[in-house]
């Protein structure tokens, strides 16, 4: 194994010309396929014609979409031209669009119709009042000077915007001479992806990611799980997020792999397409694995094809892993532990692993990383078995914040470690454990609880499907134990059962003084619960209870 230095562009020629006609990416719920070979030819027409309308080296990409198709030729084009892609969170509002689009710089806005409670053609129109009447390719905006493109993904026509059509015909007019001029200029350390942070906290950061950073840990990932080029991966995360673009697209583009799309989130879809295209490995967050074997027609589908994948986006729940490898049949289920800003894998469970450790771990450092458990004050190295920040250095770590010195500096000291603000635990054999965020733990009279211990002791708890614990604002001891719960259908837990079940079991302190039954969590797009939103909702909950907080 050796950190490599192909581009993108550079690992999607070489699969092109060494399996062209190995089918590359899969929609199975309409039947669309590519080849390497043919998605290859549509990524350089594609890159052609974002040529035609000004997009260069350097030139940032906005893309707002769910995983539609030509979500990964925008990708692949603009990594073959030197340009940098641009995540959009599909969640995303009038607000937090403006705000990125303005901070990003962004030069072609790519967008589609948008989701079920929100236009994204409306809202691309508020931003952008003097689009309607611009001639296509000379929309000036005094607001957002930097954008000079929309780009509508589809055939449809709206006003001042191409579509990918016209994208394609304009390409047509660029020669392959010219692309090639282009495409050499590009080196594996420019930034090629820039996702901005899910703001759990605070105003989200542009992280700027390379095709270094990206690619090799793409690569990493799959090693890890013994990936060959007759691997099929079903991807149902975003490709918004780190675990759609890196963990899985990064890992199939570097493994000459087949990768299987859901264009969004439906545990059906997800079920229907790993049964019909036999897939042989699956991704996910927690509640994705829980919606899929929850589903009432779990039992009609074949899953015995499964053998891998990576549950990972939020603490993953030891009865949740195991309940996927007996029920799903994925018997090497791992997990990645990272973020954004370490493209994003640090750590990751690997095939070799026991089965304990990859339900109960992390698992050890990626190759050619380093990870280090630091003292949050003194910045001393933990001893083993004592809980610090989760700090990484090598290949992996960001580039930076984009235009955001001080933020950067904040986050990756001056020896090149970055600071991942997660608690967790280095164990006698090298494996990690993630024990919450720094921000998650509750100090509750003094006493540091974490949320995480509490969690895995109610998953326990018949009947509880899934369970969240937060702080709840507390008068008398600062803080207190909130726990969330969402029970399994037919069940009917009261309050009184669930502190019975910790009554003896878990010291008094950490028994949840607060249980809320809710049907589900506040959620970034990328599936990450926002905890800093379940504390808002405990006093709106005890408030509509008439109860005040003690």
């Amino acid at each position: 194994m050796e950190l490599s230095n192909r581009t993108l562009g550079d690992w999607l020629e070489h699969w092109a010309t060494i399996t062209p006609d190995k089918e590359y990416l899969v929609y199975s719920d309409r039947n669309l396929r590519f080849t390497w070979k043919e998605f290859n030819k549509r990524v350089d027409d594609m890159a052609k014609g974002l040529l035609s309308i000004g997009v260069k080296r350097g030139t940032h990409i906005g893309i707002w979409a769910t995983n539609v198709p030509d979500w990964l030729t925008f990708l692949f084009a603009g990594a073959k031209i030197g340009a940098v892609l641009v995540t959009v969170n599909t969640n995303y509002k009038q607000s937090e669009l403006e705000f990125l689009v303005k901070d990003s710089d962004i030069h072609t806005l790519c967008i589609t119709e948008g989701v079920f409670d929100g236009s994204y053609i409306d809202m691309v129109y508020t931003m952008l009042p003097e689009l309607k009447e611009s001639q296509r390719g000379y929309l000036r905006s005094e607001r957002f000077p930097e954008l000079h493109n929309v780009v509508y993904i589809g055939q449809e026509k709206y006003r001042g915007m191409y579509n990918t059509a016209e994208i394609l015909l304009l390409g047509s007019n660029v020669g392959d001479q010219d692309l090639k001029d282009v495409k050499q200029q590009v080196n594996c350390h420019d930034v090629v992806n820039m996702q901005y942070t899910s703001g759990t906290t605070g105003f989200p950061k542009g992280v700027m990611l390379t095709h270094y950073n990206i690619a090799n840990n793409g690569y990493f990932t799959g090693e890890g799980m013994g990936f060959t080029a007759e691997d099929k991966l079903c991807c149902c995360v975003p490709l918004f997020h780190c675990f759609g673009v890196t963990l899985a697209t990064m890992n199939v583009l570097t493994h000459g792999c087949t990768q299987v799309m859901v264009e969004k989130f439906d545990p059906l879809v997800v079920l229907a397409s790993v049964h019909k295209e036999r897939c042989t490995a699956l991704y996910g967050v927690p509640t994705m694995f829980i919606a899929e074997m929850n589903h009432p027609m779990f039992d009609m589908f074949d899953l015995t094809s499964l053998r891998t994948g990576i549950m990972a986006g939020s603490l993953c729940p030891i009865e949740v892993m195991r309940a996927v490898t007996e029920k799903m049949h994925i018997t090497y289920i791992t997990s990645v532990y990272g973020l954004t800003e370490s493209s994003p894998g640090m750590t990751h469970s690997v095939l070799e692993d026991s089965f304990e450790d990859r339900c109960t771990t992390v698992g050890r450092e990626y190759p050619f990383t380093e990870v280090k458990i630091m003292d949050p004050e003194t910045k001393e190295e933990c001893p083993v078995g004592t809980q610090g920040e989760v700090c990484c250095r090598g290949y992996l770590a960001m580039k930076g914040y984009y235009k955001n010195p001080k933020a950067t500096a904040e986050v990756i000291d001056k020896d090149g470690w970055l600071h991942s603000g997660d608690l967790g635990i280095k164990d006698e054999n090298g494996y990690y454990r993630i024990t919450g965020r720094i921000k998650d733990m509750i100090i509750r009279g003094g006493e540091n609880i974490y949320p995480r211990e509490i969690e895995e002791f109610l998953y326990h708890l018949e009947g509880v499907r899934d369970v969240q614990v937060a702080a709840v604002p507390s008068g008398k001891y600062g803080e207190e134990v909130g726990a969330f719960i969402i029970q399994k259908d037919g069940v009917n837990l009261t309050e009184d059962i669930v502190k019975d079940f910790c009554r003896g079991k878990i010291a008094r302190h950490k028994i949840p003084k607060y249980i809320f039954f809710v049907s589900e969590f506040p959620m970034t797009g990328s599936g990450k619960i926002q905890k800093f939103k379940l504390r808002e909702l405990s006093l709106q909950l005890l408030a509509e209870q008439g109860i005040e907080p003690v």
